[in-house]
């Protein structure tokens, strides 16, 4: 019973948000460190992918992990959202005012996160499933392994989806520097003097990640990794 309230409370659900939203942000940090690895020589990245592919119950407990956190964060903010708009009926007397209290981050969530949901899948699809570009996905390197270095690099050398990536990486920094903020406030680890410090750290934490992640694509499109295939 006192579980069950627990998921029905307001603080509860604020508590599970910021649970989750910190192990998907630990996620993202590892896989832009991995990701970045695209700065070698291909031997390394080929490598790392192959030692991944060879801990199948590893990867597939962090992969169910992970799903499970995509749909618990998810199903917060929609309790969340459901709970504030029925405590408040009726928006602000002066919106004006009320939008000036947001940051942009916090504006706009709600849409940063459904993009974000959206690139998650056709990442996946891309670079997972390989159903986006298919005829790179089955390459292999000299050592018979998955040739994951060609196939990132054929597939952001299309501009069209190196722009989606950036862009979707861009609103993933606005979500996260609210979200990292927020999580302060969520669990209790804050207080007024604390308060703008712990923005900064969201918000300088969340730059390094938008720069780690869409220096990759953006470096392969103007041909500053350019191997020859």
């Amino acid at each position: 019973m006192l579980l069950l309230n627990f998921f029905r409370s307001s603080i509860g659900l604020k508590i599970i948000m910021a649970l989750t939203g910190l192990a998907l942000f630990g996620f993202t940090v590892g896989h832009m460190v991995g990701n970045l690895q695209i700065f070698l020589p291909k031997e390394h990245i080929n490598a790392y992918a192959a030692f991944l592919q060879s801990q199948k119950e590893l990867l597939w407990g962090v992969r169910i992990g992970l799903l499970v956190m995509v749909v618990l964060h998810i199903w917060a903010a929609i309790k969340l959202t459901a709970m504030n708009a029925a405590a408040r009926p009726v928006g602000y007397n002066d919106p004006g005012k009320s939008a000036t209290k947001a940051t942009l981050a916090s504006r706009t969530m709600i849409v940063s996160g459904v993009i974000v949901l959206i690139f998650i899948i056709f990442h996946i699809l891309h670079f997972t499933v390989g159903s986006v570009q298919p005829q790179f996905y089955g390459l292999h390197d000299e050592a018979g392994r998955h040739d994951v270095y060609r196939m990132v690099i054929e597939g952001f050398r299309n501009p069209f989806i190196s722009g989606f990536y950036v862009i979707s990486v861009v609103l993933l920094g606005f979500h996260l520097s609210h979200g990292l903020s927020s999580m302060f406030r969520s669990v209790g680890l804050t207080s007024p003097a604390w308060r703008k410090p712990q923005e900064l750290f969201a918000a300088a934490f969340s730059g390094i990640i938008v720069v780690g992640m869409a220096i990759v694509p953006i470096a392969i499109v103007i041909r500053l990794i350019n191997p020859t295939f």
